[in-house]
C-alpha cells in the first residue's frame, strides 16, 4: 500500500507540474518490494531528494528479471534521462544497459553490482555501493571482539573448551555477489586473524527472515548443543535466526524488562549486516551482537546527487563523492556492536 501511494502521489505531482524541466519523475527500480533492506533503502532515497528538477518513482520488479525488463522498456518512453535500478540479477543486466545506450539515457545502478564488463559497455552507466569484501571485514571484527580477541585462548563464549569458534552460517541468495563474498570472506578474515573456525553448516535462507526462521528451526536440533555463535550474510536472517532462538530458549529475559542483559541472563551471539533501524534497535536491547552498517542513507545521498548533475547534464567536477574509475561511487560499511 505505502509503495501505491507514493507512485500515486508522485504522478499527482507530475499531472500538477506538467512535463518541463523543472519537475520529471525517475524511475527506481527495485527488484523485490518486500526486502526488508530495499524497503529501508527506497525510504532513504526518497527522504534525500530535495531537488526540484525531480522526483522519483517507483516500480516492483517482484524479483523477476523479465519483469524489470518490461518496466525499463516502458519507463524508457517517458521524459527522464536518467533511471535507477535494482538489478533482479546482476548477470541480467546486458538487455537493460542495450536500451539506455539506444535510447541515450543514464543508468545508476545501486545494491548489485553488474560485472565490470557490462559496466564498460556504455559510459553513461554508474554504481552506487559498498563493497562486499569490506563488510565481511567488519562482520569478522566483530566476531573477534566477541571471542575476546586471541585467538589462542578464546573466551568464556568459547563453550566447549576448545578454542574452535563452531559455527552456522545463514547465506543469503546462492549466486548473489555480496552473499557469496560474506560467506567465504568472514571465514577467511577469521583465519588469517589465527582463528580455527568449525562451520557446522551453511543455510541458504535467501536474505529472507521468514526462511531463515524456518531453517534456524531445522537446524537447532541438530546443531543446538554445539553451536556458539550465528553468522548471517544479513540482518533480515539474523533477525529470523533470533525470533527462533527466543522462542527455544536461547534468549531469557528473567526480569521481563524487554532488554536481555548480557552479563546476568541467558543470550546468544547472533551476527548480522546491513544496520537495519530494526536490527540497531536489538543490538540496544541486547539481542543482536552486532551488524555491519550497510551506509545507505550516505548512499542516498549519492545517488540523489548523481541524478541532479546527469538530469542538469553537468559535469562531475561539483560531485561531493569519488568517482573510480568512471563508474564506481563506493561506501564505506561502519561496524556496530
Amino acid at each position: 500500500m505505502k509503495k501505491f501511494l507514493i507512485v500515486l502521489m508522485s504522478l499527482m505531482l507530475f499531472a500538477l507540474t506538467g512535463c518541463g524541466d523543472k519537475d520529471y519523475e525517475i524511475p527506481l527500480i527495485i527488484y523485490d518490494f518486500e526486502d526488508l533492506y530495499m524497503q529501508d533503502f527506497e525510504d532513504l532515497i526518497y527522504l534525500g531528494d530535495n531537488y526540484s528538477e525531480f522526483h522519483f518513482v517507483s516500480y516492483d520488479s517482484k524479483n523477476s528479471q523479465i519483469i524489470q525488463n518490461e518496466i525499463v522498456s516502458d519507463v524508457l518512453l517517458n521524459d527522464s534521462n536518467v533511471i535507477v535500478v535494482n538489478p533482479v540479477d546482476r548477470l541480467g543486466v546486458y538487455p537493460l544497459i542495450a536500451k539506455a545506450k539506444e535510447n541515450n539515457i543514464s543508468i545508476i545502478f545501486i545494491n548489485r553490482e553488474p560485472i565490470k564488463e557490462d559496466l564498460l559497455l556504455y559510459d553513461k552507466l554508474y554504481y552506487v555501493g559498498a563493497k562486499p569484501e569490506q563488510s565481511a571485514e567488519y562482520q569478522a571484527d566483530i566476531i573477534i571482539n566477541l571471542f575476546g580477541g586471541n585467538p589462542y585462548a578464546l573466551n568464556e563464549f568459547d563453550l566447549n573448551d576448545d578454542n574452535v569458534i563452531q559455527c552456522v552460517i545463514l547465506k543469503g541468495e546462492p549466486g548473489h555477489q555480496d552473499a557469496e563474498i560474506r560467506t567465504e570472506m568472514v571465514i577467511e578474515e577469521l583465519h588469517n586473524a589465527g582463528f580455527e573456525v568449525e562451520i557446522l553448516t551453511v543455510e541458504e535462507a535467501y536474505f529472507s527472515q521468514d526462511l531463515a526462521s524456518q531453517k534456524m528451526r531445522d537446524l537447532l536440533p541438530l546443531y543446538g548443543e554445539s553451536m556458539e555463535i550465528v553468522i548471517a550474510n544479513n540482518d533480515a536472517m539474523a533477525i529470523g535466526a533470533i525470533n527462533v532462538l527466543i522462542e527455544e530458549g536461547f534468549f531469557v529475559d528473567e526480569n521481563l524488562d524487554g532488554i536481555i542483559d548480557r552479563a546476568t541472563e541467558v543470550w546468544f551471539p547472533v551476527v548480522g549486516i546491513d544496520g537495519l533501524p530494526i536490527a540497531v534497535e536489538l543490538i540496544e536491547k541486547g539481542y543482536l551482537y552486532g551488524t555491519v552498517l550497510n551506509d545507505s542513507e550516505t548512499m542516498a545521498q549519492a545517488i540523489n546527487e548523481l541524478a541532479y548533475l546527469l538530469v542538469r547534464g553537468l559535469g562531475m567536477n561539483d560531485f561531493s563523492f569519488v568517482i573510480e574509475d568512471n563508474k564506481y561511487i563506493w561506501i564505506d560499511y561502519k561496524k556496530i556492536y
